[in-house]
């Protein structure tokens, strides 16, 4: 007696790599939250004194999202270039860490041209973008879909900035609310993750950094506090006690 052949449900399915125009998709929830803060950091450059194009020329070339805020905010206020360098490469040196943190799970050989491109815009939001996508399914993950996110979420962030620019610069006096929003727009931003970082566990990290940055901007200057906030928040992290969270956990899996 002949049997049919039973095709084997068991074996796992192949993933296909993530192709160029899915990645274009994927990307649209961090355009959408790029292109409302590239426009506030558009409108608050022209209102600090900066010109259309010397904000998209920040935005093109820095493209450091809340760092930009605080580089125009500086050298409009006088303070020299390479302070105000030291400031934001202090800021943004985490970004160091997110290139080999990718590396180490990526099982793929890498080609240098899209890889340049990609790494230009491994900000917060991509590198959580292809992190979760690498956790999720490895094999999924292509550079084509690397290079996708990247490329449109650095251009919502040139776009964005463009439009708070040129709107900025005298077509939103009729509309005063709305400039006064896009304007307090960062520091709301800011606030929201003030409040969300209040933890029990990152308390003591939240009010050391709060410390040394009202230490700094009272007996020095907005550089030296932004610097010591960083420092302090920073050394409060390495030298806090663990067990607070192993106690939590233990106490969660007791039954």
């Amino acid at each position: 007696m002949d049997f049919m052949p039973v095709s084997d449900t068991s074996s796992p399915l192949t993933s296909k790599k993530s192709s160029f125009t899915e990645g274009i998709i994927d990307s649209l929830p961090i355009v959408i939250g790029y292109i409302p803060v590239a426009f506030a950091f558009g409108l608050n450059a022209v209102k600090l004194g900066f010109n259309p194009i010397e904000a998209i020329f920040f935005s093109c070339i820095i493209y450091a999202g809340a760092s930009q805020f605080v580089i125009t905010a500086l050298l409009s206020a006088g303070t020299s270039l390479w302070i105000s360098a030291l400031t934001i490469i202090a800021m943004d040196v985490r970004h160091v860490l997110y290139g080999p943190s990718l590396r180490h799970r990526i099982k793929d050989k890498l080609t240098e041209k899209k890889t340049v491109i990609w790494a230009f815009g491994l900000t917060d939001e991509v590198f959580a973008a292809a992190t979760a996508k690498l956790i999720k399914n490895q094999r999924s993950w292509s550079e084509n879909w690397m290079v996708a996110i990247a490329i449109c979420s650095w251009l919502a962030w040139v776009v964005g900035t463009a439009a708070g620019a040129f709107l900025g610069n005298g077509y939103l006096e009729s509309y005063p609310a709305v400039e006064a929003a896009m304007i307090f727009m960062l520091p709301a931003l800011f606030l929201s993750f003030l409040l969300a970082s209040c933890r029990k566990q990152n308390s003591y990290c939240v009010a050391t950094a709060l410390t040394g940055a009202l230490l700094g901007i009272t007996f020095f200057s907005i550089p030296v506090a932004i610097l010591a906030g960083i420092v302090g928040g920073c050394i409060a992290a390495l030298l806090q006690p663990q067990n607070s969270c192993d106690d939590s956990c233990e106490q969660k899996e007791t039954p």
